[in-house]
């Protein structure tokens, strides 16, 4: 009887114990899962609402902040121009400028355009178990994986995006623990997208760095060379019951030396100039290029960093490709000495890149 007693009570401990082990792992998928704006976006439309920490300030709102009127529109510039002189200055200007760009001609094939989208959207569509294999983890100090910013500082508004980072080149960079394997065809098609790309950025530094009377290699090589990162982000914007009171992404400067952005088609990107919040005009097959933080400091402000942010929309999901030019951290990034004088003092402090990142990331003085 004894026995039988104590048999019973190892089994009535053993199952308890399943049960709370199944009831803990049920929670840890619970938090995980609304950790995500996908699923969050998917329970606001039941009650055409969104959680009152994804409301941003009044002044912020992009329903009171877009301008309406008739704007300019970001210059777009073929890439294929033959007058070499005439493209220098084009994309020079838009620099100074505007800090923003879109290219057309630019070398890349459309359908591999088309191609980047259709697994970036197609992995945003898999089973959130199946997304979260390349999440990032929650201690890295590292941005790449999949993730949303809503772990960050609990104080902050949260933005209506989820997310994807993950490195394209060069080789010894990639991790491939956050390349997603399903669809499988997707880390072919950013193997792809990853050397075309390269060509264009050759080109772009040459142009910048003609535009600002500097040898065509100057730029690039300050900017880390061959050793540059390229960290390509797909951005995943969902449908939003209220995309009049949230944004996508805050108004930000990119950190990057420069950003490569493919778009879809749905509208989103919004830019700062004169005064006014204008939104960026879709171009099939164009790549929207902006000027990052480390182009500015490298040319001493003459080119300039541009002010941007992004909106959402009620009956569509945006999504965009940008891939971030980066130096490696341990580079040492500051004003070049031709753009130092006494008449034009250092705007910017010099300091590794990685520690440039480090305050940007966390809003800190630089």
């Amino acid at each position: 009887m004894h026995a039988r007693n104590s048999s019973l009570s190892l089994f009535i401990e053993g199952s308890l114990f399943c049960f709370e082990e199944k009831l803990r792992n049920k929670k840890t998928a619970f938090r995980m899962e609304f950790d995500r704006v996908q699923t969050i976006a998917s329970l606001s439309f039941d009650k055409e609402a969104i959680p009152e920490e994804f409301i941003m300030p009044e002044k912020e709102q992009p329903a009171t902040t877009t301008f309406r009127g008739v704007a300019p529109e970001i210059p777009a510039i073929d890439l294929s121009e033959p007058d070499q002189e005439k493209l220098v200055g084009l994309i020079a200007d838009a620099s100074k400028e505007w800090g923003i760009f879109q290219v057309i001609n630019h070398g890349i094939p459309s359908d591999l355009i088309a191609e980047l989208q259709g697994v970036g959207k197609r992995f945003f569509e898999l089973p959130q178990e199946e997304k979260e294999v390349c999440a990032r983890p929650r201690d890295s100090e590292s941005i790449e994986g999949y993730g949303s910013k809503l772990l960050n500082d609990p104080q902050e508004k949260k933005t209506w995006v989820d997310h994807l980072f993950h490195r394209i080149w060069p080789p010894p960079s990639i991790n491939y623990q956050f390349w997603p394997e399903n669809p499988p065809y997707s880390r072919e098609v950013n193997k792809e997208y990853a050397k075309y790309t390269r060509n264009v950025v050759d080109k772009l530094f040459t142009t910048l760095s003609l535009g600002l009377g500097l040898e065509g290699h100057v730029l690039k090589e300050a900017a880390g060379g061959e050793q540059i990162e390229y960290m390509l982000k797909i951005n995943y914007y969902p449908p939003c019951p209220r995309p009049d009171l949230t944004l996508g992404v805050e108004a930000h400067t990119d950190l990057s030396a420069i950003t490569i952005l493919v778009p879809n088609e749905v509208p989103g990107l919004q830019i700062f100039k004169d005064d006014h919040w204008i939104e960026a005009k879709y171009i099939p097959d164009a790549l929207i290029i902006h000027i990052g933080d480390q182009i500015e400091i490298l040319s001493n402000g003459k080119y300039k960093a541009v002010l941007h942010r992004t909106t959402v929309a009620k009956d569509r999901a945006r999504m965009s490709w940008p891939v971030f030019l980066e130096p490696p951290g341990e580079l040492v990034v500051g004003p070049l000495p031709q753009f130092i004088n006494k008449d034009n003092p250092t705007k910017f402090k010099t300091k590794k890149f990685k520690d440039y990142m480090h305050c940007k990331l966390n809003k800190l003085p630089q």
